[in-house]
């Protein structure tokens, strides 16, 4: 008898621990990018973004004094590895993650997610499909596809009403829902495509759909996917003698792309949020990243706001559990982070999608870019 009262209490001694632990205790929070594979450029500017904020949090003294242990999870960019990362994500007790970077990846990963409880915030997929199923735990720090698409194919429309216009894409969730959202809008206001067409990424010769570009006698070549494949295949339409003006969406974003495409780089259009190292919100950030020779362009400032909302959400609530955290982020109060105020509607979605058109230029420096090369919001 005395051995049972003994375990008894021993166990309500630990029971106790436990629940201690998880109202004082260190928040597991998960960052699950690409850091390898074919779009590591990506996932490298998230984990730097999410990290610095992390360990700016950490360093202030946490969110309630509570501090955030950091689990980074390597998902190659590839939907299969995504879950397998999610699901160890799960076991080792995150509460929260931040990512994926591709929506191949974030949409079968956030049914994990949600069988285990847990909140994921992405900075960078821009499916629709990903806050349009009715999940509670699904939200981004970025806009949506047919939001950028609809940017874009009026752009397109308006700026090359007599022009060829060619539409590829890359077979992905992202890049085939980007071409279509883009075509969609295009339609809507009269243009037409003269070629619909998919690629299967990771090649290295694109010939072929060079080959059918220039027998469409395409003017413009519009492009649903990331930036290694569209470096490539506007390095080749320049070697094959065509002269079309390549645009995408934010899959271009990485300054790998002008150094795969080469020279070919200048004048390509591509929609993307306004720069966030211009907000007045994120200079002390961006200050702070410059002092460790770390521009923070692209998804940096973007991974970065994902911490900044669920830090928000916790400190609001008292609570580390993400149905608690996805309930008061969906009432859509106004949070402040580097990339300029967030409010959430009921889906998860930013209510202040605001995509902006930028041309890749020279600079004084010789160097071809984006930054601040904007022609219209």
């Amino acid at each position: 008898m005395r051995s049972l009262r003994l375990a008894a209490v021993t166990g309500l001694l630990m029971l106790c621990a436990a629940q201690a632990e998880e109202k004082n205790g260190p928040v597991k929070i998960g960052i699950a990018v690409g850091i390898t594979g074919p779009y590591a450029a990506f996932g490298a500017q998230i984990r730097t973004g999410a990290g610095q904020a992390i360990a700016d949090i950490n360093t202030a003294g946490g969110v309630g004094g509570r501090i955030f242990e950091t689990v980074v999870g390597d998902d190659a960019s590839d939907p299969k590895q995504g879950v397998s990362v999610a699901n160890k994500l799960a076991g080792d007790g995150v509460k929260m993650v931040v990512g994926a970077f591709n929506s191949g990846v974030s949409i079968p990963a956030s049914d994990v997610y949600l069988d285990a409880g847990i909140i994921q915030v992405t900075p960078a997929s821009t499916n629709v499909k990903f806050t349009e199923r009715g999940l509670w735990n699904t939200f981004r720090t970025c806009g949506r596809d047919d939001q950028q698409g609809a940017v874009a194919g009026a752009y397109l429309a308006d700026h090359f009403k007599d022009k060829k216009i060619a539409v590829v894409h890359d077979k992905s969730p992202y890049g085939k829902g980007l071409a279509e959202e883009t075509l969609k809008a295009l339609k809507a206001k009269g243009g037409r495509e003269v070629l619909f067409e998919g690629i299967n990424p990771g090649e290295k010769d694109y010939s072929a759909l060079v080959s059918k570009l220039k027998s469409a006698n395409a003017d413009v070549v519009y492009y649903g996917g990331y930036h290694t494949e569209a470096g490539l295949i506007l390095r080749q339409m320049r070697d094959q003698g065509l002269r079309a003006i390549l645009a995408g969406g934010d899959g271009l974003a990485p300054k790998e792309f002008a150094q795969i495409a080469g020279p070919a780089a200048e004048g390509t259009l591509m929609t993307f949020g306004p720069d966030a190292r211009r907000n007045p919100h994120a200079q002390a950030v961006v200050a702070a990243f410059n002092a460790k020779s770390i521009d923070p362009d692209a998804y940096t400032l973007y991974g970065y706001a994902a911490v900044q909302v669920l830090a928000k959400a916790m400190a609001e609530t008292g609570s580390s559990d993400g149905r608690t955290l996805a309930d008061w982020l969906h009432r859509g109060q106004p949070i402040d982070t580097v990339i300029g105020p967030i409010a959430y509607d009921t889906k998860g979605d930013i209510t202040r999608p605001d995509y902006v058109m930028y041309a890749w230029r020279k600079g004084p420096d010789g160097k071809i870019d984006y930054a601040g090369n904007e022609l219209t919001r």
